[in-house]
């Protein structure tokens, strides 16, 4: 553990955190609704120097389609999460302190150690993943640090969140991150509340996160039956679009897991249908994910202005890819948002 920085101290030794939205007041004694992040004498500590998981993969998996196409991203995750999504993937790590079912054995890090492991992997990237970023979010500024500093040019870094995000964090982790991806949930505030969180935070964050100038991509996970419907995902799309219609949007195949294996996994033809509504809202870069070769063009980047196949992909594998390091399409020159170099 390491001393919290995203904090407020209040009377009687009790400590407001700004680490996710649920701004929790966190009394001597207690935990915050993270379970991670506990407030002792007086002083709230925060997990550090450790990883629960670790994975070196495609930035396309994160996933980032408009961030170094074709290279792998270091990803190491915590214990811990400040929602409890019934079809997390991740259950292992997010809800180890939560289910008595859930539970990994950490390994103890630094992050000296977890750059220099990515530089022999040939990893271009490292983000914090796997539980919520947010809520260690002190953690994974120490290895920023190192990692911005490592080689030629440094790694990139990335966030890859549930978006449950206060301005106090953003600006802490703004000076160290370069991408930030947000999982947009649903578009009805009850079925956020199910999971733990609430819309209004999340449509907030996306905002502020642009605002403040990371390179943001959003997803959705379309559940059949949570929220598949023609007017969650037009709301979705919509107010994506309200900020900016460059905003990439990933629409993504349920699978059955954790505690949600009643709806049945989610067709293509979803995915279809919710990048249809996507392009009608008026974005600019829609992409249909984890059913590789059954999306049709929904897989690959085109110029928005000249209509030229720009990247093409085939899951996380990369076909053909001409955006140049300028970031423009090499027909029309058009500035193709993203990082590229």
């Amino acid at each position: 553990m390491r001393e919290a920085e995203l904090i407020e101290k209040l009377d009687a030794g009790a400590v407001r955190c700004f680490a996710c939205g649920h701004r929790c007041l966190v009394k001597p004694g207690r935990r915050g609704i993270c379970k991670v992040r506990f407030n002792k004498e007086g002083t709230l500590f925060a997990p550090a120097g450790y990883v629960a998981a670790l994975q070196c993969d495609p930035t396309e998996k994160k996933p980032f389609f408009h961030c170094l196409p074709g290279s792998d991203t270091l990803t190491f995750g915590m214990l811990g999460c400040d929602f409890h999504c019934g079809y997390c993937q991740n259950w292992l790590t997010s809800q180890a302190l939560r289910d008595d079912g859930a539970g990994v054995m950490p390994t103890d890090v630094t992050p000296d150690e977890l750059v220099a492991l990515a530089r022999r992997q040939g990893a271009r990237m490292v983000g914090s993943s796997y539980n919520e970023p947010l809520i260690t979010a002190e953690w994974a500024v120490d290895v920023f640090k190192v990692a911005r500093r490592a080689g030629p040019g440094g790694l990139k870094t990335a966030f890859i969140s549930n978006g449950n995000a206060t301005p106090e964090v953003l600006d802490y982790i703004r000076p160290w991150t370069d991408c930030y991806k947000i999982d947009l949930k649903a578009m009805d505030d009850r079925r956020y509340r199910e999971l733990g969180g609430v819309l209004q935070h999340v449509l907030d964050a996306i905002r502020m996160v642009h605002e403040r100038g990371f390179w943001l991509e959003i997803v959705t996970l379309i559940v059949p039956g949570f929220n598949d419907d023609d007017a969650q995902l037009t709301r979705a799309a919509e107010a994506i679009a309200t900020i900016s219609r460059e905003i990439p949007w990933h629409v993504t195949a349920f699978h059955k897991d954790y505690k949600m294996t009643d709806p049945d996994n989610t067709p293509a033809a979803t995915l279809l249908r919710a990048c249809e509504i996507g392009a009608r809202a008026g974005l600019k870069f829609v992409y249909a994910g984890n059913l590789p070769g059954r999306v049709g063009r929904w897989e690959h980047t085109y110029c928005p202005d000249c209509g030229d196949l720009l990247i093409e992909r085939y899951g996380y594998l990369i076909k053909q890819q001409r955006v140049g390091a300028d970031g423009r399409c090499p027909s029309c020159s058009r500035r193709i948002p993203g990082i590229w170099a």
